[in-house]
Formats: C-alpha cells, sequence, structure tokens
C-alpha cells in the first residue's frame, strides 16, 4: 500500500499541496501588483512567475507517488494486474463492451444521462457485460485532481458491490452532481461524499468513507488511468467491442441518444 493511503500521510500531502496553491495564489496577486508599478518591473516579476511555476511543476506531488506506487490496493470485484479489470454483468454474456469514460468528462455526463439506464438495463438482462476503463486526462489540461480522486473514489464504490459502483457512477455525472469542466469539484473529498449520499449502499457507509478520505484506493485509480493511456482510445466517452470501436452510424462518436445507442450496441452483438 502507498504511503498515501495512511490518513495521517494523506492529510499531510493535501496540506503541503494547499499549502503551495496559497503560495502561488500569493506570488500571483504579488506579481499582479508589480506589473502595475512600470513595464521593466513587470517583466522581471513575469519572469520571475514563471520560474517560479516551473519549479512548482517539477515538485512531485502526492498523486505522483500513488502513480509510482509499488504496492497497489485492488478493489473487491476487480481482477487483473493491481485490479485493473473491472468487468460487471452476469458471466454466461458472451460479449464485453468496454466503456471508456473520464469523471469530470461532460460529454461523458451527457452519455450517463442519456443512455446509462439502458446500458444498465442491458447488462441486468444479460445482453453483454461491461468493463469500466477510467480516465484522468482531463485534470491534465488545468492541474487538477478531480478525474483521480473521483476514479478512485470510483474504486471504493466497487470494492462494496458492482451495484454500488454503478449507482455512484451514474450519481457523478447526474446532472445535479457533475459540475462544469472548469470546476474542479470532484477533487474534494467531501464533495465526492455528498454525491455518494444519492447512493443507499454507500450513504453513511463507515469503509466507503473512510477509503475516500484516506486514499485506499489512489494508486489503483493511477494504475486504471494508466490502462486508458495504453488502449489507443482518444477521447471519452468512447465504447469499444470486438476491438471495434461502437458509434453512432455515420459517425466517430459513442452514441448519445437511447436510440442511437440501441441500433449501435445492436449491430456489434451481431458482429
Amino acid at each position: 500500500m502507498s504511503a498515501r493511503n495512511s490518513k495521517a500521510n494523506k492529510a499531510a500531502a493535501r496540506e503541503r499541496i494547499r499549502q503551495q496553491q496559497e503560495a502561488q495564489a500569493k506570488k500571483d496577486r504579488t506579481r499582479r501588483q508589480l506589473i502595475v508599478v512600470g513595464s521593466t518591473l513587470g517583466g522581471l516579476a513575469l519572469v520571475g512567475g514563471i520560474a517560479f511555476g516551473v519549479k512548482k511543476a517539477s515538485e512531485p506531488s502526492a498523486w505522483d507517488a500513488a502513480k509510482n506506487a509499488k504496492s497497489v490496493t485492488a478493489p473487491a470485484n476487480t481482477t487483473g494486474t493491481n485490479g485493473t479489470e473491472l468487468i460487471i454483468g452476469k458471466p454466461e454474456a458472451k460479449k464485453t463492451l468496454e466503456l471508456y469514460e473520464d469523471s469530470r468528462c461532460p460529454s461523458c455526463a451527457v452519455f450517463e444521462q442519456q443512455v446509462g439506464k439502458v446500458l444498465e438495463k442491458d447488462v441486468e438482462d444479460g445482453k453483454y457485460k461491461i468493463k469500466y476503463i477510467g480516465a484522468t486526462f482531463i485534470d491534465n489540461l488545468d492541474n487538477g485532481e478531480g478525474s483521480k480522486n473521483a476514479l478512485s473514489a470510483l474504486g471504493a464504490a466497487v470494492n462494496v458491490s458492482p451495484e454500488a459502483f454503478l449507482g455512484f457512477k451514474a450519481a457523478l455525472y447526474s446532472a445535479e452532481m457533475h459540475p462544469k469542466e472548469s470546476k474542479d469539484s470532484f477533487a474534494e473529498d467531501s464533495y465526492l461524499l455528498k454525491v455518494a449520499d444519492k447512493v443507499p449502499a454507500l450513504k453513511d457507509n463507515a469503509q466507503f468513507e473512510k477509503d475516500v478520505k484516506e486514499g485506499t484506493f489512489d494508486a489503483w485509480a493511477m494504475k486504471m488511468s494508466a490502462t486508458f493511456e495504453k488502449s489507443g482510445i482518444e477521447g471519452t466517452p468512447s465504447l469499444r467491442m470486438d476491438g471495434k470501436l461502437v458509434t453512432t452510424e455515420g459517425s466517430k462518436n459513442a452514441p448519445q441518444t437511447p436510440e442511437q445507442f440501441r441500433a449501435a450496441v445492436d449491430k456489434a452483438l451481431k458482429g
């Protein structure tokens, strides 16, 4: 288990991140004030700010430690190396639909809100299994943490049960709880636990709450993210079955309505 997975170390790591963010904000305010003084001083302040930013970017974070962890705690109900095989469905289902999503992705939210129930009903009926592959690339666009933190929390949810995982995933993407892509709400454990209150199996679940707060599955989340990066998939949401992308007819995009989804998946099931 990564050192980040202890409550004390995770709290310390997040406190360091908070202090770094506050220091950066103070630097930014100072730089803006210096720019007002004059163009020469402003130029020097800007250069100094860039140098500071480069230094900060080079410093290892708690998520870097999770990414490089030698020991990984995999959630229950997962298989494969480091537990990165997250497959849900009836064992007798012959086909598997791969589902690629980033928790902060707005298009994924549209997909889940429009199609999620149809997909879950198909799995319940044994039409196919789903293999979930979580991504965290949106965090890379704004130096965020929400995609990673939500993926870790999804690990905590599947550790409870596959049904809890599906319920939590649906709640994360719901119109009520899914934040704008520019707002990194999922970086906050308190917000994720608020989302989890929508799921009966997770509401007031002490073990789930402990795993979210202590980052029990942080290293697992980073291994899952690495699986996405090696998949060849270029965006989210994406669907794949039998090695072929499942898309809307005449498009390269995943279906975004129940009708498009039904047509695309039925075609894939037929091979």
